[in-house]
């Protein structure tokens, strides 16, 4: 049974979906199976593994709210060994119409129930808010990375996420636990960027992995050709970085 893992900030800009359309790629590379849940009607992590849809096509919302088969919604990537269960805009219809809904809080924890058994690893790529999309990738998750991105004000809202999962943790889903915090967006060259990595590594004492990911212009490029950086760019500190993440995190299992 796949081990389920929510890539969280509320924070946007950090990294998120970078993240974790890489660190799925990396993953697969090392020979697991890897579903990569969008969660965000931005559909940015859809996109970027050159998935694309119409907003009224089937997608992850259609398992959300109407208990389509997940089995039919889910896409190839073009990566052997790794899957998409995408997203589109109308995702943001989804938390309104959750809200009237029996056990709204397990509506993904009941999607990937139907899904886990085909994968080693299934990763949830979060909108970056903690409303109830959020809250339902939390209720089905058993473990929580955190990406923080190294620029000023890195740990703002970090607390309030902290809480949230404590609160997830207390009545939801009481076997989740924080996997971990993955520094993005580092540039040993600046000083802020060194600084924010103590202070993180400070305020999570063993809970940072050591894989820093790097700022680098060809990450960036990559989701505009619906490739990973370890396609796009596979010789890059980008494409290192990520895979160096992937193995800390087999080591963790």
């Amino acid at each position: 049974m796949a081990r389920v893992i929510a890539v969280c900030n509320q924070k946007g800009g950090v990294g998120k979906t970078t993240t974790s359309v890489n660190l799925g790629a990396a993953i697969a590379e090392l020979g697991k199976y890897v579903l990569l849940v969008d969660l965000d009607s931005q559909a940015n992590a859809t996109i970027g593994l050159g998935v694309s849809l119409k907003a009224e096509d089937a997608s992850v919302y259609h398992s959300l709210v109407s208990d389509t088969n997940p089995a039919l919604l889910v896409r190839k990537t073009g990566i052997i060994g790794y899957d998409i269960l995408p997203a589109t805009q109308a995702l943001a219809g989804a938390t309104v119409e959750l809200v009237s809904m029996q056990e709204r809080e397990y509506r993904l924890k009941k999607t990937l129930n139907h899904l886990r058994n085909n994968y080693d690893y299934v990763l949830i790529d979060c909108p970056p808010s903690l409303g109830l999309l959020t809250v339902n990738a939390l209720a089905a998750a058993d473990q929580v990375l955190i990406p923080v991105q190294c620029e000023y004000y890195a740990l703002e809202g970090l607390g309030q996420l902290m809480r949230t999962i404590e609160l997830v943790r207390g009545g939801l889903n009481t076997d989740l636990r924080v996997l971990g915090v993955v520094l993005t967006m580092y540039d040993k060259r600046n000083h802020l960027s060194r600084q924010v990595a103590t202070e993180v590594l400070n305020k999570f004492p063993g809970r940072v992995f050591e894989s820093l990911v790097p700022r680098v212009v060809s990450m960036a490029e990559a989701p505009s050709f619906g490739k990973t950086i370890l396609d796009h760019d596979p010789d890059s500190k980008g494409s290192w970085a990520y895979k160096q993440l992937a193995l800390e995190i087999l080591k963790l299992a």
